[in-house]
């Protein structure tokens, strides 16, 4: 049995840090997965940006009241779940993606999850396990299951090479040539297409 276990930031909704960023005007928030492969050197870097400025769950949470899905996002998962389960992998955390999970119709997400002290400031993030996307994939393939992976940045290569079948999505021209055995798709129906090929 095949399932498909996607990316969400970048591959089906625009990047919250990134929008966020925009939206206070601070460009150092703007540092993403893409630009650093070590995660947790990422979090802290944020939360320390954030405590400096007095911002808080609240501020971002409004901002991702505003973020919709990618042009196309929400029809192109429709058809992929009326073909084949699917996962949404996720780095994001339980309080930012649920705004984003009802207008993409509520599909499967596993996430992390930020800790927030009672006044709203963020103070630190639990991850769901070690090498969260990695460990997901070959746990589902513990349970059966040929996993098929889609993602955009550094942290979405483990999923993407355990994978029997792996690809790239709206990723960076760097991740694009440091690793050309992944196909690198621009487009919904290209990526639907590539994943209707491998599936069984």
């Amino acid at each position: 049995m095949d399932i498909v276990c996607l990316d969400l930031e970048g591959v089906l909704v625009p990047e919250i840090w990134i929008a966020f960023a925009e939206e206070t005007n601070i460009p150092e928030l703007k540092k993403t997965t893409r630009d650093e492969p070590d995660y947790d050197k990422l979090m802290n870097y944020r939360i320390g940006i954030l405590k400096e400025h007095g911002l808080g769950l609240k501020e971002i949470q409004e901002t991702i009241s505003k973020i919709d899905p990618m042009p196309g996002a929400k029809e192109f998962l429709d058809e992929l779940r009326s073909i084949t389960q699917v996962i949404i992998i996720s780095d994001t955390f339980s309080q930012f993606a649920g705004p984003l999970m009802k207008k993409l119709g509520y599909p499967t997400i596993f996430c992390n999850t930020l800790e927030v002290a009672e006044d709203g400031e963020i103070t630190g993030f639990k991850m769901r396990c070690e090498k969260s996307k990695f460990t997901t994939v070959k746990a589902l393939q513990a349970m059966g299951f040929n996993t098929i992976a889609s993602g955009d940045s550094h942290n979405d290569l483990g999923m993407i090479e355990a994978s029997k079948a792996g690809f790239l999505f709206r990723s960076t021209e760097q991740i694009k040539a440091d690793y050309p055995q992944y196909k690198a798709f621009e487009e919904y129906d290209d990526l639907l297409n590539a994943i209707k090929e491998v599936l069984d």
